[in-house]
């Protein structure tokens, strides 16, 4: 495989590529901090299209990209900035749909390759929906290459009439840094929490034993489960993320005594009517809201859940496997290839199935254990930083005949 490096044999110019970037969910945000390190390791030169709250969150400057405010917007102002941006670059990579819609809008009528990476899948109803479909065509017809975080989004890219549709190598955990007074950006086009994962990482995190324990007490003392079972959700309060099915499944767990409490972490639009349900119900639930420190909250829960009706590469499970947190998840989207044998996979929407899996590994010590040396295993096999470098390289090499 030839890698594309600052100088070429025969003395051309570094390979210039722009990295656009919407809204962006941390997920996708983390990605390309991470890319744009790896590129301009590699001698790339890489310009940042995406908004200034992205910067400050994620700091591409840092790692040597230059950074471009471009609005997430698709009006004429923006679209023209994008233009402009693109016009001396050899290549393009759009992160998420509405991205590679602005950065094909951008390239009409340019002869400058598109790739573009589908990270997750927006949700859409009834007109939206169609409308939904139509922009997914457009944009899969538009690039030279998709590239899709999961099979079924390369299927779907497919589908959708893509020439060239590939599976993304995409690293574990893409990490954020820590920058002072940073604001979480996402759009809702993710069906992770933008703000949930903002301090996902190793760096707060114990050193010792004995510091992890104490930290993990005083995690359950401060959401009130100290002497009962501890399960913990993260995401965005939407339809699609299946927490009406997680609140029939705490019905079984009223059973149980103690009876153990939900944590679900995350803010969104169906927050009232979750809470109008828990209190109506007398569920032993509580939704704590946006969090920063959830790489510290999620060791201290027994068991993890992910109920949602799709997903990608979700960035809980990753997180409980790395964190040697039980999962039971729903067997949708990328999550069975993701996880492997290292969760309980449920139907979607199937309370009872999620009530059982979740009652089995409670009684079940043992399992617990294995499932937790299962998700260290797994974590360990998922690609590296280098590795996701490595194959967007080599397809910057197919499209660009750089050697």
């Amino acid at each position: 495989m030839s890698h594309v490096s600052s100088h070429s044999p025969h003395g051309q110019s570094p390979l210039r590529t722009v990295q656009v970037l919407g809204g962006g969910s941390a997920g996708s945000s983390a990605h390309v901090r991470s890319l744009a390190a790896g590129l301009v390791a590699r001698g790339v030169r890489v310009t940042v299209c995406a908004p200034s709250e992205a910067e400050r969150a994620y700091g591409f400057g840092d790692v040597g990209a230059h950074h471009l405010a471009v609005p997430r917007r698709s009006d004429p102002a923006s679209v023209a900035a994008l233009r402009v941006a693109c016009a001396d670059a050899d290549l393009v990579h759009a992160h998420g749909l509405h991205a590679a819609l602005r950065a094909s809008l951008a390239l009409h009528g340019r002869s400058i390759p598109l790739v573009v990476t589908w990270h997750t899948r927006s949700y859409a109803e009834g007109a939206r929906a169609h409308l939904l479909r139509m922009l997914e065509k457009r944009v899969a017809r538009a690039a030279s290459v998709v590239l899709g975080t999961s099979s079924d989004l390369v299927d779907r890219a497919r589908a959708r009439g893509a020439r060239d549709a590939r599976l993304a190598a995409v690293s574990s955990l893409p990490r954020r840094p820590e920058r002072r007074g940073a604001e979480d950006t996402g759009s809702h086009e993710g069906p992770e929490n933008p703000g949930a994962f903002a301090s996902t990482g190793n760096a707060g995190r114990p050193e010792s034993a004995e510091d992890a324990e104490r930290a993990r007490l005083k995690i359950r003392a401060e959401l009130g489960a100290l002497d009962r079972p501890l399960l913990m959700a993260v995401g965005s309060l939407e339809r699609h993320r299946g927490y009406d099915v997680l609140l029939d499944a705490a019905h079984a767990w009223l059973a149980h005594d103690p009876a153990p409490l939900l944590v679900i972490a995350g803010e969104g639009p169906e927050r009232a009517a979750l809470q109008r349900r828990i209190e109506s119900e007398g569920l032993a639930v509580r939704l704590a809201g946006r969090r920063d420190d959830i790489a510290e909250l999620l060791p201290a829960a027994d068991v993890a859940l992910l109920p949602s009706s799709w997903e990608s590469r979700s960035l809980l499970a990753q997180e409980a496997l790395h964190a040697r947190v039980p999962l039971v998840a729903t067997a949708v989207g990328g999550i069975p290839e993701l996880v492997g044998e290292a969760a309980e996979l449920v139907p979607y929407g199937d309370a009872p199935a999620l009530a059982r899996a979740v009652d089995r590994l409670l009684a079940d010590p043992g399992r617990r254990a294995e499932l937790r040396d299962l998700g260290s295993a797994q974590a360990a096999s998922w690609p590296t930083e280098d590795a996701t470098v490595a194959q967007v390289l080599s397809i910057y090499d197919e499209l660009t005949g750089a050697f």
